[in-house]
């Protein structure tokens, strides 16, 4: 099979792809794409001779160049359904793309602020007024609710001022504790720092009697147990009043308790069970966040640390 075999077969895959498989014509011009690019990566092989070992290593081209890893396995996926096509045209030993994977995507740490960001965006009041209203009390009651004790947002809007039958979570001030059910429901105690206490108390002071019949800890003006997507939104406008850098997000601040947490304790099984984790292994990620905080420090202060 010489390069102009090469060329009919996959125009003749193409149009499979067009007449049975109804593909739109940008789809078409992906795979036409994808089949391209093996043809050049294989260099002057025929379809035919490709082996297990071939695809392997166009796939470690790709991966060389810096492609992301979800388009090698797109690419991967057109070329398993071109041989496994092409099988029915000519005898192949075996589809050459089969059991081929695409490079694992590397996996990104969670983004979390320092102490000093942490500390100054929780503890900035909300307000440009004379003084605080209620909605005011009640975001700087959440944010530093999540700080203190690393909630999910969906812990801290399903929490109820005390226990009730069947809720979620609840506060425990006397405890200076929330006790909340994670993923799984797995329920956990978890702390509550002096300086959330205190926000809470001044939120429970303004506070309304939810209209919606709940016992929500925190409401909205309409009397509305909060939800997620509102926490978002009032912290990510927080975060831009206080001239916060990065973009902030709830799960910021609960990466933040954890990076923070592991960083002045060292304790990585009391960091998994404040943040309810089942397993070990997703806490360890924060040791790599610990690391990568030494890791600046060093390369800042040591004199050996960067050739000058």
């Amino acid at each position: 099979m010489d390069g102009g075999g090469k060329a009919a077969f996959a125009q003749r895959y193409l149009e499979h792809l067009r007449t049975q498989r109804k593909l739109s014509p940008h789809t078409l011009v992906n795979y036409r794409r994808d089949l391209d690019e093996l043809a050049a990566l294989t260099e002057g092989q025929d379809w035919t001779d490709l082996s297990h070992a071939d695809l392997r290593r166009a796939t470690a081209r790709l991966h060389s160049r810096e492609l992301n890893p979800r388009s090698i396995a797109r690419k991967l996926s057109a070329w398993r359904g071109f041989f496994g096509w092409l099988s029915h045209q000519v005898a192949l030993p075996a589809n050459p793309a089969e059991g081929v994977r695409a490079p694992r995507k590397a996996k990104t740490l969670p983004k979390a602020l320092s102490v000093d960001d942490a500390v100054h965006l929780v503890g900035s009041p909300s307000h440009a007024h004379a003084g605080p209203e209620p909605a005011d009390l009640c975001n700087r009651a959440m944010f530093e609710l999540m700080y203190s004790s690393g909630l999910r947002v969906s812990e801290l809007t399903g929490m109820d001022v005390h226990y009730t039958k069947d809720c979620a979570g609840w506060l425990e001030r006397d405890n200076g504790e929330v006790v909340v059910t994670g993923k799984g429901g797995k329920m956990r105690r978890v702390p509550v720092g002096s300086h959330a206490l205190e926000a809470l108390a001044a939120w429970l002071a303004v506070r309304e009697t939810p209209r919606d019949g709940s016992n929500a800890l925190f409401v909205t003006a309409r009397g509305t147990r909060i939800s997620p997507r509102v926490v978002q939104q009032r912290l990510k406008a927080h975060a831009l009043r206080t001239g916060t850098a990065v973009n902030v997000h709830p799960h910021v601040l609960r990466h933040s308790f954890a990076s923070h947490m592991l960083q002045s304790s060292g304790d990585l099984r009391a960091v998994q069970e404040m943040l309810g984790h089942s397993s070990i292994a997703s806490t360890q990620v924060y040791t790599s966040l610990d690391f990568q905080h030494l890791s600046e420090v060093y390369d800042k202060a040591h004199p050996r640390a960067k050739s000058k």
